[in-house]
């Protein structure tokens, strides 16, 4: 007689984008190469996602965040507004991609570039990003974390849900929070 077998779990995860940055509002484009703050709208929307994670049933054991100042902010702003104790813990593998020329350019001015796969010049291929961010998750969840909230920027999360299967959805809002389940197979 056959084994049957279990159907794959996945490991869950939450993801926050950062909060609103001037070349958000501006319709610019901003890669992990340019490292700027958030606006004042930013970060209380970073508050606001706060208080959607408190709603959460599951409780996060660990923030994991990009270094870069606006996503940095927005994990310090959720930690506060949560009374966390949970660890703060950065990762350079969550770094937006790099967009090197594209950077400050309008986001309709390079979309049909990216969407041909063409690699911004001085910036970073698709290819290489996405090893990268798979690369990240494969060590955040090679820790002992339950239930981790990854805070980093709208390609991250991208790429993210291209890895978890996700279905296509509308890209990642500013301090929107998305669940995801992480096959075991996906990170192989």
């Amino acid at each position: 007689m056959d084994a049957q077998r279990q159907p794959e779990e996945g490991r869950p995860i939450l993801f926050i984008r950062h909060g609103e940055t001037d070349y958000n509002r501006r319709h610019v484009r901003c890669g992990g190469d340019v490292d700027i703050p958030l606006t004042e709208h930013g970060e209380t929307q970073a508050r606001r996602a706060a208080e959607t994670l408190r709603a959460h049933a599951a409780p996060i054991d660990a923030i994991i965040t990009s270094p870069l100042r606006r996503t940095r902010r927005t994990a310090d702003l959720i930690r506060e507004t949560l009374g966390h104790p949970c660890p703060l813990v950065l990762h350079d593998g969550l770094i937006e991609r790099r967009l090197g020329a594209w950077n400050g350019l309008d986001i309709a001015a390079t979309q049909s570039l990216l969407d041909a796969g063409a690699p911004p010049p001085g910036g970073e291929t698709e290819d290489a990003f996405r090893a990268r961010v798979r690369q990240a998750l494969a060590d955040i969840l090679g820790r002992p974390h339950r239930l981790p909230l990854l805070v980093a920027s709208k390609g991250v999360a991208r790429v993210i849900g291209i890895i978890a299967g996700a279905a296509p959805t509308v890209p990642a809002g500013n301090a929107e929070v998305i669940p995801f389940d992480i096959p075991a197979r996906a990170l192989s």
